[in-house]
């Protein structure tokens, strides 16, 4: 199952997130191909505000897992998060099976 995670951080945390972004990255890197794509939100001014992805896992459950030891999600970097279950189609131009 592809899912749509949309992470918006708390106030004030853009120092935060830079200091916990080695252990977010390394836990990123872990996955691999479970993900689809990954990138920083940014306002008006270019400035992180949180994170969007498009991950593989195999249900609701593992994704939940995935969240509760997420370091953004540990150091309370993301405060609201949203999730939604979506049918990836395309990537980079190619349809996906």
């Amino acid at each position: 199952m592809q899912f749509l995670i949309k992470a918006y951080d708390g106030p004030n945390m853009l120092e935060k997130r830079m200091a916990v972004r080695p252990r977010h990255l390394e836990g990123m890197k872990a996955l691999g191909r479970q993900i689809i794509v990954a990138g920083g939100l940014l306002d008006e001014s270019g400035k992180m505000k949180g994170s969007a992805l498009v991950m593989d896992f195999p249900d609701r459950a593992v994704l939940d897992e995935y969240l509760n030891n997420e370091p953004y999600v540990v150091e309370g970097v993301w405060q609201k998060i949203e999730v939604e279950i979506m049918n990836v189609v395309l990537v980079n131009g190619e349809k996906v099976q």
